[in-house]
Parts: structure tokens; C-alpha cells; sequence
């Protein structure tokens, strides 16, 4: 048995007439009796009744064309399914991301507005430093990376990337008495030589480090770490503690813990961008869909940088 004879059958069985399904396939009657014929003797039953004047389903061509049916069907919609395959509305992407990139308010619309668009598309997220991304983008063990890259980065000739978001990097200390939250007053990078500072270990990957290590040789002085730590929100608790400064993305302001203070940095470059990182050889259907709205929806087209803080106003202490 094929799914030409089950066609066979069910135009025979929706038309009850030989000529009249003959017609309806394009085929002519002496073949059609035949196949329908070869049906019966597989399946071992009588499906039709037949006189010279009438076509009648039995009993049990009854209960097959109702399984004849749904196993037509069903076929339909594999085939519809492979191709949503091709053009890629169905599918899996796996997406990394560095820690700072889910506060950014438009990371969750994209998500969102994405699968909105491509439900038959899985997206599997995994967090991952910039480094950590870089190397599995090239090892084919993630499709999509949204990461802060380091001060100077230059991606290599095989990942194509595009920037949707920025911020800046801004000195973090412990909140003193009067402190607003967010003050006006930068410190100039100069400032910071002698500060012990709380950050990420160089060994993460982490484009966040290589950053900050760039601005701090730039003004002459390698920066002291008192303390390392994995993670921005354990960063602020010991900055709010009092055991060192740090410097982090503007962006963690929004979700600050009570008893720090965010301030410009003056003197430096301090301009960070979040990319999006992709294989550019990639022919990967769902990932040229998921390329495409980005750049529909996020692409920051021209990014502009920021007018650097003077820094001529100087708090007494940071």
C-alpha cells in the first residue's frame, strides 16, 4: 500500500463512482479498478460494495476512509512542516548572552516580538561571558551571541556582528551620607590609580574586564583588585559593603541594592556597546529570520558617543 492508493481510494469513496474518481485524478478507469483492487487484496476486506448501477462503502471501507483520511492529512502537514523547515518558521535557536544584557528593557520585547512572529521557532538561552560566546560561536555550540565586547574589539572574519544597544561604564562606591543614587559630579580617571577595585577575573573572557584594563592602562595604572567576583549583583552588595569601588555598565543602575552611588568617569572612553554576534557564513534558515527583525526592530544604525564628563567638579572622596 502507498499514498497513491490511498488517494485512490478516497476519491472513489467521496465520489462512489469509478469514472467520476477517475476523472477527479486525471487517470483512466481500468487503473484505478486495479489499484483499488490491489488495496482490497492487501488489506485483506472488501471496501466497496459494486453493481452496474451504484459504488456503496462497506463496514469496513467506512472505518477506512476515516483512517485513510487522517493518515492523508497528517502527511499534509509533515509536508508543510518540512517546509517551514526550509524557509526556517520552524526550528531551534540557541542564544547566549552576557549578564548585563537581560536588564536592557528591549532584550525581553525582542524575545518576545520574535516568537510573537515564528512560533515554530525555539529559542534556548544560555548565558555565557563575551569570550565563552566567541568560542562557541566558532564551535557551532550556540547560533546567536548577545555580548559587551572589550574597548577595542575586532571580531574575526568569520563572526558578523551588529549593534543593537549601548551604555556606559560608570564608577560604582559605597553611597556616603547625602549621596543621591546617581550623582552629577565625575571622577576623573586619574583618580582610581590607588582605589582597591572589586571585578570580574580575567580569566571568564569577559569583554567587561578587558575594557576597564584598557581605560586604566590608557591613564597609567593597572587597576588593584581586592576582590573578585562572578557576578554585577554580588559587585554592588561588597561596593555597598565598603571593600573597594568598581566600575560597571550604566545599565545596572536601574536595579542597584541600596547603599551605592553611580558616577561618570571622566577622561576616558567609556562607551559600551551590546552586539550581536552571529556565524557570517551561516546559512541556518531560522537564523537569517531571527538577523533579519533585528535588523528591522534594533539595529543601531548610528551610534553616537557621549560628550565626555569633564570631571573639573570632583567629589571630596569616592
Amino acid at each position: 500500500m502507498d499514498f497513491r492508493q490511498l488517494n485512490y481510494f478516497v476519491a472513489v469513496a467521496q465520489t462512489l463512482s469509478f469514472s467520476k474518481a477517475a476523472q477527479r485524478l486525471h487517470i483512466s478507469q481500468p487503473p484505478l479498478s486495479q489499484q483499488i483492487k490491489l488495496l482490497e487484496e492487501h488489506l485483506n476486506v472488501q471496501l466497496f460494495d459494486r453493481t452496474r448501477r451504484s459504488v456503496v462503502l462497506t463496514h469496513a471501507g467506512h472505518l477506512f476512509y476515516r483512517e485513510a483520511m487522517a493518515i492523508l492529512e497528517r502527511y499534509a502537514a509533515a509536508k508543510q512542516l518540512c517546509a517551514w523547515t526550509l524557509d526556517g518558521k520552524v526550528g531551534k535557536l540557541r542564544l547566549a548572552f552576557t549578564a548585563s544584557v537581560p536588564l536592557f528593557e528591549d532584550f525581553p520585547k525582542l524575545i518576545q516580538g520574535f516568537t510573537r512572529c515564528y512560533p515554530g521557532i525555539e529559542i534556548d538561552l544560555r548565558h555565557m561571558s563575551t569570550g565563552e560566546q566567541i568560542v562557541a560561536l566558532n564551535e557551532n555550540e550556540i547560533d546567536v551571541g548577545f555580548l559587551r565586547p572589550a574597548l577595542n574589539f575586532r571580531p574575526p572574519a568569520s563572526i558578523q556582528t551588529m549593534p543593537l544597544w549601548q551604555d556606559e561604564l560608570m564608577l560604582v562606591t559605597a553611597r556616603q551620607e547625602g549621596d543621591e543614587a546617581t550623582t552629577t559630579e565625575p571622577v576623573h580617571i586619574d583618580r582610581l590609580a590607588d582605589e582597591g577595585f572589586i571585578l570580574f577575573p580575567s580569566a571568564l573572557g569577559c569583554g567587561l574586564f578587558e575594557h576597564i584594563s584598557t581605560m586604566a592602562t590608557a591613564a597609567g595604572f593597572v587597576p588593584r583588585i581586592v576582590q573578585q567576583v562572578r557576578e554585577n549583583s554580588t559587585t554592588l552588595a561588597l561596593v555597598a559593603a565598603g571593600l573597594g569601588v568598581s566600575i560597571v555598565p550604566s545599565i545596572y543602575s536601574k536595579s542597584s541594592p541600596p547603599g551605592v552611588a553611580f558616577r561618570q568617569i571622566a577622561g576616558a572612553r567609556t562607551r559600551s556597546c551590546i552586539l550581536m554576534a552571529t556565524m557570517a557564513n551561516s546559512n541556518l534558515p531560522s537564523l537569517q529570520l531571527f538577523r533579519s527583525y533585528c535588523d528591522l526592530h534594533y539595529h543601531l544604525r548610528e551610534p553616537h558617543e557621549q560628550p565626555e564628563p569633564t570631571g573639573e567638579a570632583l567629589p571630596a572622596n569616592i
